[in-house]
């Protein structure tokens, strides 16, 4: 018996992660969708024509990344859904709204007229009983300082010459973000409840956990659609 079937998981679940820069996303999407055999779908950031643009002026290209990161991320998701699920997305099309172009806004590096064309957008295609919402999300989630202290062990260049405010600031977005987010259900992790990096079998409790979470999930759906 492989582990999906171990943890009663469907093999067409869309499982979402998400969380602050540094908490270790891109390590998880990979380690479940190997211990799952699933598809991995991760941010396109090499073909982004705005992304160099949008770090030398801010205020300028704020607006046109949100958009194209809408865009990319709506067809991503459309692709996903029609392939039949199956898939660990890194990073929700939900965080783009609720934290990084409302940030923006809050902080003067996108206009009122901008920053309302945008949430118009994506209420539109995203808001609607239409839109495919992921079986289940995944909030990974710790304390700022080992959020912190991981950002800094990677080792980027650009992030470690961001001021640690500024991550502070993502930070508390991420945690307001979360605790009003109802799009689809939650699965809070911690990530020192596990360490995927050196300990292959730390994956399995958390696997327990998402089968648990979708199935709970589905059986709702059911006698909501029977009712």
């Amino acid at each position: 018996m492989n582990l999906r079937e171990k943890y009663n998981i469907p093999n067409d679940s869309i499982i979402t992660i998400a969380g602050t820069v540094g908490v270790g996303k891109s390590t998880m999407t990979k380690a479940l969708a190997n211990a799952l055999n699933f598809k991995t779908s991760f941010e396109k950031v090499d073909t982004n024509p705005y992304l160099e643009k949008f770090y030398a002026d801010f205020e300028r290209w704020s607006f046109h990344l949100q958009i194209y990161f809408l865009a990319e991320r709506f067809k991503e998701q459309k692709k996903i859904f029609e392939y039949g699920g199956g898939f660990i997305q890194d990073r929700s099309i939900y965080e783009d709204t609720g934290i990084f172009a409302k940030m923006h806004f809050d902080n003067g590096t996108m206009s009122k007229t901008d920053y309302e064309t945008y949430t118009s957008l994506f209420e539109s295609m995203v808001m609607t009983p239409y839109f495919p919402h992921p079986d289940l999300l995944i909030y990974l989630e710790g304390s700022f300082d080992e959020v912190l202290k991981r950002i800094q062990e990677r080792g980027r260049e650009m992030e470690k010459s961001t001021p640690i405010a500024y991550w502070e600031e993502m930070y508390q977005r991420y945690e307001n973000w979360i605790n009003n987010f109802n799009a689809c259900p939650i699965l809070r992790i911690n990530i020192a409840d596990y360490d995927l990096m050196n300990k292959e079998t730390s994956i399995e409790p958390i696997l327990e956990k998402i089968g648990h979470f979708i199935q709970q999930s589905r059986r709702w759906e059911i006698r909501e659609t029977i009712k």
